[in-house]
């Protein structure tokens, strides 16, 4: 019998009530199609977060969170293309049916049979890890391991927010929250040749905005310095959308990009939605999407602005997000 050390959500809730809980657990055996992957690194995700504090519902009791993995491969189930010694990422999409109707048009992020890393199974929290073969990614070369944790949600999720937020060429872009996923998403903006306005809370974060060469960086609900084709809302919180709908030109796009989001206030129609203006919401990504985006990053000379914590401190890692404490992305590493 092989021990490992994880992190386990025991009983979520704030972060001050200390809901994740070092732990020894087993080490996964394999099924077909999957592999054992010792855990290099792990990114912090907002979602991680909001599994830990019961935003999202309980799907796993005492999982592990954990969804941006950097791992080696140490053994691989009958069925696998990859072998020992392979780096490879593993995502929040863990599986989908592969038969339903949305598998078989190209859009598996809606599968309603789709499960996800961290949330129905364990995740990167822990010294090793079990993922589908399937879905994992090969990773860009030349990149350090806690350069590309945060690609593999924040940027992934990012890029897709992107997408569906319809940004013109040469278009003007609102950005609600500057954390890993948005500081990633508006650098591809800005490679594409659009102007990036940024919005939000913490200072640190307009800094590193403007830094990574954001036309302008200011508070959550100051106003826009030009009309925008184009906004994503990466934080939380439901209050900002009107904001951004208010700040669009005609016909222009807010996308929101987050799992969870708090209640939106009642919209004024000629205010905040009239002249075309419309809402996407995205969920989760495809395989597609990330293969897509991982090419690009490895192409582009995009910045990962990282904040390394040892793995026994993902609870402070976590904290310290929950905090706005964080600038860029956390990333767990492993001793």
């Amino acid at each position: 019998m092989r021990i490992m050390r994880a992190w386990s959500v025991e009983k979520p809730g704030p972060m001050a009530s200390r809901p994740v809980r070092l732990v020894e657990r087993e080490v996964p055996e394999l099924a077909e199609g999957e592999l054992l992957l010792r855990v290099r690194v792990c990114g912090v995700c907002r979602t991680d977060l909001h599994v830990a504090e019961g935003d999202l519902p309980v799907h796993l009791p005492g999982v592990t969170p954990g969804h941006e993995i950097v791992g080696e491969v140490v053994e691989a189930g009958p069925g696998c293309r990859r072998g020992p010694c392979d780096r490879v990422g593993v995502a929040w999409l863990r599986s989908t049916c592969g038969s339903c109707r949305y598998c078989r048009r190209g859009t598996e992020n809606l599968c309603p049979e789709s499960t996800y890393t961290g949330w129905d199974t364990h995740g990167g929290y822990a010294e090793y890890a079990v993922a589908p073969d399937a879905y994992v990614y090969d990773l860009p070369a030349g990149r350090s391991d806690i350069e590309v944790a945060p690609l593999l949600c924040a940027g992934i999720i990012g890029y897709r927010a992107l997408r569906r937020a319809a940004l013109p060429p040469g278009g003007r872009l609102g950005v609600w929250g500057f954390g890993g996923s948005a500081h990633l998403a508006s650098q591809l903006a800005m490679f594409e040749g659009a102007t990036v306005h940024v919005f939000t809370r913490a200072p640190a974060a307009r800094e590193l905005a403007l830094e990574l060469g954001a036309a302008s960086a200011g508070g959550s609900f100051d106003p826009s310095p030009e009309p925008l084709d184009s906004a994503i809302v990466f934080a939380p919180a439901g209050e900002l959308v009107p904001v951004a709908l208010e700040r669009l030109d005609r016909g222009g796009t807010v996308a929101i990009a987050g799992i969870h989001l708090s209640d939106i206030p009642t919209l004024n129609y000629q205010r905040q939605l009239f002249q075309e203006r419309q809402v996407r919401s995205v969920t989760a990504n495809t395989r597609a999407d990330g293969e897509e985006f991982l090419r690009l990053a490895g192409r582009l000379p995009l910045k990962v602005a990282t904040t390394p914590y040892d793995f026994a401190d993902a609870d402070k890692a976590l904290a310290d997000l929950a905090a706005d404490r964080v600038n860029g992305a956390a990333v767990l590493i492993m001793g």
